[in-house]
């Protein structure tokens, strides 16, 4: 073979560069490092997860000659098993939910894979779901192999192996903190796994979308209604088993207008040519070293995809502007404009854990409302309503001095004043309530019938 030739596009899987902030993060006392992986061949980070998902199922011998590899992708974990499959000579049907690009449906299928599109706003347990039809499709298609990267341990276990081991070897370990969004679980659990065995003290950081059940889950301990958002690749409606909570250090949110603003700004800025996801991290890595104040640590964010995926979408100002992600201002306005707009928004009404049957009831009575945000130690953990306050008692008369802490439920959402008023409607469909939070704070709580009279006023 001539000098210098790899065998195939395989071996250059890995090897990205890690590089500086400069302008984006200038404002911050910590250097933050970028890890490139959407120079991989594939176009993300998914590169290796697919690699090893395929080395992995071969040398178990479940990927047979002329196998048909089945995945639920957001589009770049199909990229790199349809990679991989056009090298090993397997075929690949890829289920997609709706939200996706175009661009990234259509490179799946420029690699011969067969793509089906699923709806995006369904229970993960919905049969028209992305997860249920991908079980269908297992079970309909012979010699067929499940790569199923939310629960095979090949996945996190790609990024212990080797993108965790890569960044060791090109920082010389000088590194405190590693930033990464929060989707299947694979990166920030396999590389977090490294890191921390090889430095005490070292910081793991994930981000999440508004929407995604991750942060209330960390903060709380409780699955709160997940509702939909624009960013792709990052967040999730359930919890993947490949997804190690335990091991993060601390959790960041974001919403999907500064994912794509920050987005933009990393190409325009820094010239790195990257995806929603990669706004979404550094957005977060930024907010973390706001927190740090004076303190200086190095931070690394790893960059996962391209934006050669979402020309159609986060590029396009038309697009940007028809979904109120650029300046122009929204006609429904945000929530801090709807909660300056409530009569009596200046104390929140809350229960806390521990409260009897009787306390609470005389609250919502006092006030005038169904349900009571539930805090513990000045954090919200619940809600308690009205509706199962009377079916306890129906069930238990006169138990008035009762705990409420077992009605306690999750069925609530959380928001925060920068949340477009608009995005309400679709998260009242599941919850009860929706709880405002700034900077892990309870600043206020929103009904159906504040949304109601906002936009009764808004229209008058």
């Amino acid at each position: 073979m001539m000098k210098g030739a790899r065998a195939n596009i395989l071996e250059a899987i890995g090897g990205t560069p890690i590089v500086r902030l400069n302008k984006v993060a200038a404002h911050v006392k910590s250097d933050i490092y970028v890890k490139c992986e959407y120079l991989n061949p594939g176009g993300s980070m998914k590169d290796r997860v697919a690699m090893n998902i395929i080395r992995d199922a071969e040398r178990r011998g479940l990927l047979q000659p002329g196998s048909t590899i089945i995945e639920a992708t957001s589009g770049n974990t199909g990229a790199g098993l349809a990679l991989v499959a056009a090298i090993r000579g397997y075929k690949c049907i890829f289920v997609m939910p709706d939200k996706m690009s175009n661009e990234k449906i259509a490179a799946l299928r420029a690699f011969g894979a067969k793509v089906v599109i699923c709806p995006t706003a369904v229970e993960p347990d919905d049969p028209r779901s992305y997860y249920e039809v991908t079980k269908r499709l297992v079970r309909e298609t012979p010699n067929s192999f499940h790569s199923n990267q939310y629960y095979n341990p090949a996945n996190p276990e790609a990024h212990s192996v080797s993108t965790a081991p890569e960044i060791w070897e090109q920082t010389g370990g000088e590194l405190d903190v590693f930033v990464a969004g929060m989707g299947t679980g694979g990166t920030i659990s396999g590389c977090g796994k490294f890191f921390k065995e090889k430095k005490p003290g070292f910081q793991i950081v994930g981000v999440d979308p508004i929407g995604s059940l991750y942060y209330e889950y960390v903060k709380t301990g409780r699955l709160t209604k997940p509702f939909s958002y624009y960013v792709e690749g990052i967040g999730e409606d359930f919890l993947p088993g490949t997804m190690n909570l335990d091991i993060i250090d601390q959790i960041i949110r974001v919403d999907d207008k500064e994912c794509f603003l920050m987005t933009r700004e990393l190409v325009r800025q820094e010239g790195l040519f990257v995806g929603g996801s990669c706004g979404a991290a550094v957005a977060g890595a930024i907010r973390y070293a706001e927190q740090l104040g004076d303190v200086k640590k190095n931070i690394l964010v790893l960059l996962p995809d391209s934006a050669q995926k979402y020309l159609s979408k986060i590029f396009d100002d038309e697009w940007m502007r028809s979904n109120g992600f650029l300046e122009e201002e929204d006609p429904l306005g945000t929530v801090r404009e709807l909660m300056a707009s409530k009569p009596r928004q200046r104390t929140i009404v809350a229960a806390k854990r521990g409260d009897s049957l009787r306390a609470v009831i005389a609250m919502l009575k006092e006030h005038g409302i169904s349900q009571l945000p539930v805090l513990e130690s000045g954090r919200m953990i619940g809600l308690v309503s009205e509706i199962d306050l009377l079916n306890h008692l129906l069930k238990h008369p006169g138990q008035m001095e009762t705990p409420i802490d077992d009605l306690i439920e999750s069925d609530y959402a959380t928001v925060t004043p920068q949340t477009k008023v608009k995005l309400l409607k679709t998260i009242f469909n599941d919850a009860k309530m929706v709880c405002v939070l700034e900077r892990d704070d309870l600043v206020g709580v929103i009904t159906k019938i504040d949304l109601i009279d906002y936009l009764a006023e808004r229209r008058q």
